[in-house]
């Protein structure tokens, strides 16, 4: 029931509105000047002030200032008077009143100005319990299951650095879900309401990224017919995702860093310097120490953008998150559908040694849900290398080597260096798809331009 609050110094008219008001269902209290009406503002809410304009002590205009200025949600202000003119109705629409009414008024305008002004203060209430609402379940960190020690600690170093500015560094291997805790960094910020922009560095061509970084004016380069803005202005204020970083070209680096150092850059072919308020959150599967001996990552932006880093495991290397992601992975995938896991599916899926992690994992119950007919998964639905390992584990799967005993897990296998190891499981991943290299970067869970660079780094362009 909409609560008015009537001011005005005439005793009979107060009382007037006031039955008519309460006859209508409203609920009514009154007062007789600017003061007396304050008091009862700071004392409890109301969803409207029918206000007269010249009053004692204070008047309706200096009490119009006075809730806008001192009322984090003002209620609607409908002003009242019998000595109208031009220049006092433009100066309380101004101050923000909902309407202005000249006496004499008929009460049944009145009364459709009163449910209007309701109406529109009931809005505005519901809308701040919205956002309250929405900001509340934005905060929570997005689709993560963590049931391991590993992943617990991950997300515990999350919520310590994500109220900060700190630039994050996440590392981990491909499809481990780097972009995610990117996101749930963002999310548990007090930028969350800004945009979260994220670019993948080894999508894009050198000559392309600079662009898409730090946008280009018009006339910059061939078929530059326009100004663009790059992801760096997009993400003002917010946060900026950049994965794959240690992809991106050594010119490129010097540009970033500047512009991490300064707050500000220059579009490319433009010469007025843009400042900016943005976090940055990277990501890397490449071991960072290594890229920098190399030379191929600048140890000072190494610096700059590693000021906290985050590691996520490898799914072999927290097996009790394969069964609860596998369950959190049907349900997204085939919603209240979703197929049972039986016990031999289970087994498989913990015996595996996930070289693709998550990516790996959704692909192979993607798989899964299209070919089970009775609502339950079977290793006979599963990836052959799946199930394979499961269903005879006296065959051993290393690629170039002879049969060995089986193996518990990945963890057990004999030590050897981590390039060789890589290199091994791209050429396994080769031979199984006849060296297609599209279905190889999938088997893989990598994308088809990691592949590529690999491929580069090992010498196997060429069959």
């Amino acid at each position: 029931m909409p609560k008015l609050l009537v001011v005005d110094d005439e005793k009979n008219l107060r009382l007037v509105v006031e039955k008519e008001m309460t006859r209508q269902g409203h609920e009514v209290a009154t007062a007789e000047d600017g003061e007396a009406a304050w008091s009862l503002l700071e004392e409890q809410d109301f969803d409207v002030v029918l206000c007269d304009i010249n009053m004692p002590r204070l008047d309706g205009l200096g009490l119009l200032r006075r809730t806008r200025d001192r009322n984090q949600n003002p209620p609607e202000v409908i002003m009242l008077t019998g000595q109208a003119t031009v220049e006092s109705a433009i100066e309380a629409m101004k101050l923000g009143a909902y309407d202005y009414l000249t006496k004499p008024y008929r009460i049944g305008e009145l009364s459709a100005l009163v449910t209007a002004a309701a109406e529109k203060q009931q809005l505005k209430v519901d809308n701040q319990r919205l956002r309250a609402q929405i900001a509340r379940a934005n905060r929570d960190i997005p689709e993560i299951v963590a049931d391991s020690p590993q992943m617990k600690e991950a997300l515990r170093l999350v919520n310590r650095v994500a109220p900060s500015d700190t630039s994050v560094l996440i590392t981990g291997e491909s499809g481990v879900g780097k972009e995610l805790i990117a996101q749930a960094i963002h999310k548990l910020s007090d930028r969350a309401d800004k945009p979260f922009i994220d670019l993948n560095c080894a999508a894009l061509q050198d000559t392309l990224l600079e662009s898409e970084l730090f946008g280009h004016e018009a006339g910059a380069f061939s078929g530059a017919r326009a100004r663009k803005l790059g992801l760096f202005e997009i993400a003002d204020g917010g946060t900026l995702f950049l994965d794959e970083i240690m992809e991106m070209p050594m010119q490129l680096q010097s540009k970033l860093l500047r512009a991490l150092e300064t707050r500000s850059f220059f579009r490319v072919g433009g010469t007025k310097k843009v400042e900016v308020d943005v976090r940055l959150v990277a990501a890397t599967n490449r071991d960072k120490d290594q890229a920098v001996a190399e030379g191929v990552f600048r140890a000072d932006l190494m610096y700059r953008v590693n000021s906290f880093e985050i590691y996520i495991p490898p799914l072999r290397e927290r097996r009790e998150d394969i069964e609860p992601l596998a369950r959190h992975l049907l349900h997204k995938l085939a919603g209240h559908d979703e197929p049972e896991l039986s016990p031999a599916a289970i087994e498989a899926l913990n015996s595996f040694e996930w070289s693709g992690n998550v990516r790996q994992l959704r692909n192979c119950l993607e798989r899964a849900i299209l070919l089970t007919d009775n609502g339950t998964i079977t290793p006979r639905e599963l990836p052959p290398e799946i199930a394979y390992r499961t269903e005879r584990p006296s065959v051993s799967v290393s690629y170039g080597t002879p049969a060995a005993p089986p193996v518990a897990s990945f963890q057990n296998a004999s030590p050897t260096n981590l390039r060789d190891v890589e290199r091994q499981q791209i050429i396994g991943a080769l031979e199984k798809t006849g060296w297609h290299r599209g279905k190889t970067a999938e088997l893989l869970g990598i994308s088809p331009s990691t592949l590529y660079r690999r491929l580069r780094e090992y010498g196997l362009e060429v069959r």
